[in-house]
């Protein structure tokens, strides 16, 4: 620990303290999309830019696409070749029935998460004196 008045030379932008390592939410973020209707793998990574969780960053569309892949090795989504538009096909995917399950727990899972969050700001904010 610091003594005090030591200045610590940190960059809090890169520090997990930014809320940086959020992605690792990702999985709960897609099926929540999903959940919503079938959506194209470009489509998501927008869509994904537009939540909260990820404030406004976009996300790598082929790190969207690996993780998309990984999820259909699981069963929690199908995907599908859409050809019905000009121009190239696209492939659409879609939430499954386990995918659906998944996204269940995770809700239960986000709850606990949130509870003992909110209770580290609580004790967090009592010990920092605000």
């Amino acid at each position: 620990m610091p003594k005090q008045g030591t200045q610590i030379s940190l960059d809090l932008l890169d520090c997990p303290c930014a809320g940086s390592t959020l992605d690792k939410l990702i999985q709960p973020a897609i099926l929540t999309l999903l959940a919503a209707g079938s959506m194209h793998g470009y489509g998501l990574a927008e869509r994904l830019s537009e939540m909260p969780l990820l404030k406004g960053s976009k996300p790598d569309p082929s790190g969207v696409y690996r993780f998309l892949r990984t999820m259909e090795e699981k069963g929690l989504v199908v995907s599908s070749w859409d050809t019905s538009h000009a121009g190239p096909a696209r492939k659409t995917y879609q939430i499954t029935s386990a995918g659906q399950a998944c996204l269940r727990s995770w809700i239960e899972t986000l709850e606990r998460y949130r509870k003992g969050i909110d209770s580290l700001l609580r004790a967090a904010r009592h010990a920092s004196g605000e």
